[in-house]
């Protein structure tokens, strides 16, 4: 498999800080939004929009307190971000924290899943 393209269960628990079981379980209650490819021996990887969405969640039910009835409610509703662009608009309390968000962006930053993840920690260093 392509490794750039493909993270194993065991990278993503790595950069989300979360158990393999817990993605798993996610994996059963978001069946839509969460479906890994599986490789020999039924291994599970995470192509990089799916892990962009395993942010996402993460950020819903760990940050902002959301059960996951809550969420599969906002999937119902289609009022789920479709991206952590969308999700940053959607908790940023003014025009400001998008702007400093949006100005921090670097055209030449390679590892756009690290990139993600930074500009999530920095919005929600904005926040608190």
């Amino acid at each position: 498999m392509d490794n750039e393209y493909f993270l194993s269960i065991n990278e993503v628990s790595k950069r989300l800080s979360i158990p393999a079981h817990t993605l798993r379980y996610w994996e059963k209650q978001f069946p839509v939004l969460i479906r890994p490819t599986t490789g020999a021996g039924g291994r599970r990887y995470y192509r990089t929009e799916t892990f962009e969405r395993l942010v996402i969640l993460k950020d819903l039910l760990y940050s902002r307190g959301m059960t996951i009835a809550g969420v599969k409610k906002l999937m119902r509703d289609g009022d789920l971000p479709k991206n952590i662009d969308d999700l940053l608009a959607a908790s940023a309390p003014s025009a400001e924290t998008v702007v400093v968000a949006s100005a921090s962006r670097s055209p030449d930053y390679g590892d756009e899943i690290k990139f993600a993840i930074d500009l999530l920690k920095s919005a929600r260093d904005l926040l608190q």
